[in-house]
């Protein structure tokens, strides 16, 4: 008897609600290779749809980190790992790129550019074409130096982990809240810290580059630590077990989910994060999506 996949609901609903169609995935059917990066093996979950692209980010024969992906928008949705401090600097940005988007008989492995990129490649996921003179950074779902070793913050800088993300955003406010985030594991995480980031598109009438590559409104992310230290300073009790943030990638944007502090250096206003419970995060893509969401199996409670 086939079992029900506990990532189908969540999956299917946002191909099927953000994108208007849905896709067959190339890389694998699921996330059995790498399910050890979510939560208790879980994937999030939400209501019942088909179609989904997920990919277990594989690197010198090792799989690093977990991201869904729509090829035919050609930018993730999320990407989930593990936090663990990077043991050194961030390494030179040798991007990759995802060969069973292109072939399904492909290597697993991820890829480097090559001067020349075979048509199959350009149709199937961005390139780096695509962000050139775009006014957008490649900005990282999965952060390197969120990543240990060297071999774990390369395999970050592939373009299936990468959406377009406003300067103003990446190196300001979403830079700050991913610090934020890593001194909260290593003062009180007693164990691992399960991370979910992902993009959120626009409400109506897309953003693109290059006509190909599809431009977040916001970004956002939810953490996951079920072990932290007892002794917790009652200022940081509500940041444990879990705790989320939304930013701002439209300088032009509502303040509906979202406000600007106007106060803020002209070169990051309107790129502000916000910093929320998880459970108001799930309540915000909720509303946004149309979807009830659950991004860690039970709340993340041990």
């Amino acid at each position: 008897m086939s079992q029900r996949n506990p990532l189908q609901p969540f999956i299917g609903a946002l191909f099927l609600l953000l994108f208007g169609g849905l896709v067959v995935g190339e890389v694998d059917k699921d996330f059995s290779h790498c399910l050890d990066f979510f939560y208790n093996k879980t994937p999030p979950m939400g209501v019942n749809a088909a179609g989904y692209q997920p990919i277990c980010q594989r690197y010198k024969n090792q799989y690093h980190f977990a991201s869904l992906y729509d090829r035919q928008r050609r930018a993730p949705l999320f990407s989930a790992y593990i936090l663990s401090p990077a043991d050194g600097k961030r390494p030179g940005s040798t991007w990759m790129y995802e060969p069973q988007l292109a072939f399904s008989r492909a290597s697993p492995e991820m890829k480097p550019f090559n001067i020349s990129v075979d048509q199959n490649v350009i149709e199937s996921q961005a390139v780096l074409q695509d962000y050139r003179n775009s006014n957008f950074t490649k900005g990282h779902l999965n952060p390197s130096m969120h990543q240990k070793t060297r071999e774990n913050r390369e395999a970050t800088f592939t373009l299936t982990n990468i959406v377009p993300q406003r300067a103003g955003s990446n190196s300001g406010p979403w830079s700050r809240l991913e610090g934020e985030v890593l001194r909260k594991f290593k003062a009180y995480c007693e164990g691992p810290m399960y991370v979910i980031t992902g993009a959120m598109p626009y409400n109506s009438g897309g953003r693109w580059i290059n006509n190909r590559v599809s431009v977040p409104e916001y970004m956002w992310s939810a953490y996951c630590c079920p072990s932290y230290k007892a002794t917790l300073p009652e200022a940081e009790r509500q940041f444990f077990p879990t705790y989320a943030a939304v930013g701002r990638n439209d300088q032009t944007s509502g303040e509906e989910i979202v406000p600007v502090n106007m106060k803020a250096k002209a070169a990051v206003r309107g790129y502000d994060v916000r910093r929320m419970p998880l459970e108001t995060l799930e309540l915000i893509l909720e509303q946004r999506l149309a979807i009830p969401i659950s991004l860690f199996d039970g709340n993340c409670q041990n």
